[in-house]
């Protein structure tokens, strides 16, 4: 019997709910019907910032067939992540155009859409605070009351009288000094617009309130179910036992639907329609326009380097235009003052990330949390000093690229098993034919040909993002056939968790994949506990959790192994579903004669049912210095690159991406096609917010483009020609057969890759999103023009 019959670990396994989805039978929150369900529908504000005056809800009340009828006036709480700042519907006044100021249950949504045509609202309009400046100027507060919201103390920074959620910061060495040893200063400003998550499906929850109790029942489509149990249980004053929150079925997140956003609502309307199950599904529309977005963001930054490349200091200020409450904004805030300078070391630098309030809709946690924001900003930058230098990009990266004996901007040092963004660049420039910006003659000859091409390339660098004390639980048990059950808290969106998690509680036990089945549908009262599924946090974490869980359920059956064939259990060796000793191979028994307790001839009995625990807690990570924020943010990082190659339409300015090849140091591959995946619908993401995405507000506030009519997201036919997804292995040590996550990395970088490869092909530096083909064409105009 050899020691191994079964390899899991780095083979491209089928997503294991595959057959499932594709044939339609998977169920998810939107599809759920129950016996005297009704059906809810918000009234949303027409005006960004408004006093309401008064509304009229009488005649939606009388309506045949309406069940309740709700106002901020009927609901006095408050909710939030980390700023308990938000209602769950307007009170007093409204703070974003598309607010929810009024709900109608009903027993058909046609019933309830009749019904909200019937609501008076009354407003008087307020001063508007629609950009970045006018939020720093606090001539208008979007919240009055600032000084007195409940907040995260020690982590979060609201200013007093002022549109600052909070105000973070990074400081390393004397940037005073740092810029005296310069020889060359760079100073740019970039931006970038609000872009939304587009779910395949839109946010949906369902809720039962006990009438006669505290007792509570949601089903949701969230990344958070332990989350929205917490904040939903302080948000109403109960206790989290009180509430059960179910998450089915996911149709995609990408950090739009973490945190708490419909479940209050459906719970407050259950409570008024006696108990009736209430479901709120959003539209698309409303995911637009009244649930969160990707914040827009300026950032200021200003380099000092050598002539030979090296960089001497770093000042930056991250501006977030966040919108009207702080949700998951802050913490995306926050994140920057740790990963905000990308994968480079800087002696010197100084980082300010404000997380401003304005009157639009607010901002949450993308793919990526504020990475790809911020390495737009870097990575631009990067290549900016470059040619100022005269120098290749390539050239200029390699020579501040992190290392080992690096030292991160928040103190962090690199040692040899943190992962090498060197080797990530080096083998996208290989991969791309990367040889050096282009000369000033042919990037001329190749625009008289009406179709200019250039290459680019962009580093990245993302840790997970989240409290120093996270932790993950995964639970185990063994049926009579030898097949396991294993439950943990993890939210399955189409990331392929479940699968990775399988896997590695198979290669540990040594049994077929198949046997190992993944409870799908998370249940706060069943399954163990876990943070939240953000932040691609759930391979390292979950991972080890589980691969604690599994070997502890091999202890356990060498337990009772070892008393049913007299040996010690230090004898016993485990493999191909049997517990066997060491060295007389054919002493053995299997994991299923053992799954339930073992009886003697006699009828004695040992052992028991196998269950088994394991759990992980992030380990070694400590809050930040308010000052200076030094600390440890990081539980691993992962590093990556890429490298693009663009085609230009001269005359219509559309952008082609011929070929980009993204790299990855993901420590250890477990799942090969899961990752690659991950790697295209990634890519994907980050073309739409480099070429087409962004939201488009007039002056009063409205949002444009609230609909796919005027709001487009890349398709498969934006897939570019030619995608090689490559990774590299240099093992965590204290990852799950060493992996880390690379759930969100591929869409970081992508936007900044592409406007470098434009600088490449046209010789024209560009500071904001998206790269329209009208921005490309009238930059080649104008540039034309002097």
């Amino acid at each position: 019997m050899s020691d191994k019959q079964y390899r899991h670990v780095s083979k491209s396994s089928l997503r294991i709910e595959a057959h499932e989805k594709v044939s339609g039978r998977a169920s998810y929150t939107f599809d759920m019907e129950m016996p005297g369900m009704v059906y809810a529908k918000c009234l949303h504000s027409p005006h960004a910032h408004a006093e309401i005056v008064s509304i009229d809800t009488v005649a939606a009340k009388a309506l045949p067939g309406v069940k309740a009828v709700l106002t901020g006036e009927d609901i006095p709480y408050l909710v939030g992540l980390y700023m308990i700042d938000k209602r769950v519907l307007a009170r007093g006044k409204v703070r974003y155009q598309g607010e929810a100021v009024a709900a109608v249950a009903a027993v058909d949504e046609a019933t309830a859409e009749r019904a909200l045509t019937l609501i008076k609202v009354e407003y008087k309009q307020l001063p508007l605070v629609s950009t970045i400046d006018e939020a720093l100027a606090a001539q208008v507060l979007v919240h009055e009351d600032i000084n007195q919201l409940e907040y995260l103390k020690g982590v979060f920074f609201p200013q007093p009288d002022s549109n600052i959620a909070s105000w973070n910061k990074a400081c390393k060495g004397d940037i005073i000094k740092g810029f005296a040893e310069a020889d060359v200063i760079v100073e740019n400003e970039l931006t970038l617009p609000a872009v939304a998550h587009v779910p395949l499906e839109t946010h949906v929850a369902v809720a039962q309130a006990d009438p006669c109790s505290n007792q509570v029942k949601i089903w949701s489509s969230t990344q958070s179910p332990f989350g929205v149990r917490k904040l939903l249980a302080k948000a109403l004053g109960i206790t989290t036992g009180d509430i059960q929150v179910i998450a089915p079925y996911v149709g995609g997140g990408f950090g739009g639907k973490a945190g708490i956003h419909l479940e209050p609502l459906a719970v407050v309307l259950s409570r008024a329609c006696k108990g009736r199950p209430v479901k709120i599904t959003a539209s698309r529309e409303e995911e637009f326009n009244q649930l969160p977005c990707r914040a827009g963001m300026r950032g200021r930054v200003k380099t000092g380097v050598k002539r030979d490349g090296m960089i001497t200091a770093v000042e930056i200020y991250y501006d977030w235009d966040s919108g009207a409450y702080a949700d998951y904004g802050v913490n995306v805030g926050k994140a920057a003052t740790y990963s905000g300078a990308g994968p480079y070391e800087i002696p010197n630098l100084e980082l300010h990330s404000r997380t401003l309030y304005t009157n639009k809709v607010f901002s949450t946690a993308y793919r990526g949390f504020g990475h790809l924001e911020t390495h737009w900003i870097i990575e631009r930058q990067m290549d900016m000093i470059a040619a100022k230098l005269g120098m290749d990009p390539y050239v200029f990266r390699m020579k501040n690229i992190l290392r080992e004996g690096s030292v991160t901007i928040s103190g962090e040092s690199i040692h040899a098993n943190s992962g090498r963004p060197d080797q990530c660049l080096e083998a996208v420039a290989r991969e791309i034919g990367w040889g050096g910006y282009q000369s000033s003659e042919a990037r001329r000859a190749a625009l008289k040909t009406g179709k200019a091409r250039g290459k680019g390339l962009a580093c990245l660098q993302k840790a997970p993002a989240m409290p120093p004390n996270t932790s993950t639980t995964a639970i185990m048990q063994m049926d009579d056939d030898g097949f396991v059950r294993l439950m943990i808290g993890v939210v399955d969106m189409g990331q392929g968790a479940n699968t990775i998690m399988a896997q590695i509680a198979a290669e540990v036990l040594d049994m077929p994949l198949e046997k190992v089945k993944v409870v799908w549908e998370t249940d706060t009262d069943r399954h163990p506990y876990d943070w939240s599924t953000v932040a691609s946090k759930y391979t390292f974490m979950g991972g080890n959790a589980v691969k604690r869980c599994a070997q502890n359920m091999i202890t356990q059956m060498k337990e009772t192994a070892a008393q049913i064939l007299r040996c010690a259990v230090e004898d016993l060796v485990h493999g191909n579903e049997y517990i066997y000793h060491a060295q007389h191979t054919h002493r053995r028994i299997a994991y299923k004669a053992i799954a339930l307790g073992y009886a003697y001839e006699n009828g004695n009995g040992i052992g028991g049912p196998l269950v088994a625990r394991g759990t992980y807690m992030a380990d070694g990570l400590t809050f930040l210095d308010p000052v200076t924020g030094q600390g440890l943010p990081a539980l691993d990082w992962t590093f990556g690159a890429h490298g693009v190659e663009v085609e230009v339409d001269v005359e219509t300015g559309e952008v082609t991406v011929l070929k980009i090849a993204s790299a990855f140091d993901v420590g250890q591959v477990i799942n090969k096609q899961l990752i690659e995946g991950q790697i295209i619908g990634g890519i994907l993401q980050g073309i739409g917010s480099a070429l087409i995405e962004g939201f488009k507000f007039d002056a009063s506030g409205r949002l444009l483009n609230p609909s796919f009519t005027d709001n487009k997201i890349p398709t498969a036919k934006d897939i570019p020609l030619e995608l090689v997804p490559i990774t590299i292995e240099n093992p965590q040590l204290d990852g799950p057969f060493g992996a880390r996550g690379v759930g969100e990395h591929p869409m970081i970088s992508v936007p900044s890759a592409i406007a470098n490869a434009l600088y490449d092909a046209l010789g024209i530096q560009f500071y904001d999103l998206p790269l329209s083909p009208e921005k490309v064409a009238l930059a080649i105009v104008h540039t034309a023009e002097q």
